[in-house]
């Protein structure tokens, strides 16, 4: 099972940003997901909201951060990279530019947030890229009609909010188990929930193909080798 490390893009600089990069994968990482920030990251957590907020008022100029994002990608070039990003983000980029610069740059999968727009969502399709859909834990037939409908990996809950089990699928696994019998054959990634060796076991031993950790490792990030020694801790616990 691989390893996801989530990456903050600009935060707190550019620098600082790809040299964290480099950390990740010397430390065991497998593939980073790193994010163009948002004016409005409605679906994250306060906590990466606010990097986000914090990365746009020191740089508001895209450019940069798809500069950034190639020499993340140049300075690892065997490490996968998953873009997050908002349809608005895509939209002040541009639907074409942000298409080129991501298929220049060899990068085809993407958690894209947001929006009604079709259009744009349908040529970045036409492009090749993959779009990820994201499963809630008490698995709702739509979510799991349109994972089936999408051509990128599940992004799977991994772990339940407050009253947010299905009786038929208690567990991850139950979940995992009954998205493979509906004919999901791409790779299913567990996310949400997820700060210790023992989540990361757990999600092995339910199938997925991958974990996201983000939090737990982006605190750490003003320590890097007690941030490397987890992330090494959190691989090892994907390999066993």
């Amino acid at each position: 099972m691989k390893l996801i490390c989530y990456l903050s893009n600009g935060y707190p600089t550019m620098e600082s940003g790809i040299r964290i990069a480099k950390e990740y994968v010397e430390a065991g990482c497998d593939i980073i997901e790193v994010d163009f920030p948002s004016s409005d990251p409605f679906l994250e957590g306060e906590y990466i909201a606010g990097r986000m907020k914090s990365a746009l008022e020191g740089c508001s100029d895209y450019s940069r951060y798809m500069d950034s994002i190639k020499a993340i990608k140049s300075d690892n070039p065997n490490t996968k990279l998953v873009l997050l990003c908002y349809e608005d983000t895509i939209l002040k980029i541009g639907t074409q530019p942000f298409i080129e610069f991501c298929t220049q740059n060899q990068i085809h999968d993407m958690i894209y947030v947001g929006g009604d727009n079709e259009e744009v969502k349908s040529s970045i399709i036409k492009s090749g890229m993959k779009i990820s859909c994201y499963v809630q834990f008490h698995m709702p037939e739509e979510e799991i009609k349109a994972a089936l409908a999408s051509n990128g990996f599940v992004y799977m809950q991994a772990k339940p909010t407050a009253n947010n089990i299905n009786p038929l699928y208690p567990t991850l696994k139950d979940c995992i188990d009954e998205l493979k019998r509906r004919g999901i054959t791409r790779e299913i990634y567990a996310g949400v929930g997820i700060y210790t060796t023992e989540d990361i076991q757990m999600a092995k031993n339910a199938g997925a193909d991958a974990v996201f950790v983000g939090s737990t490792i982006l605190k750490l990030q003003t320590d890097i080798p007690k941030m490397k020694e987890i992330i090494a801790r959190f691989k090892k616990a994907c390999s066993e």
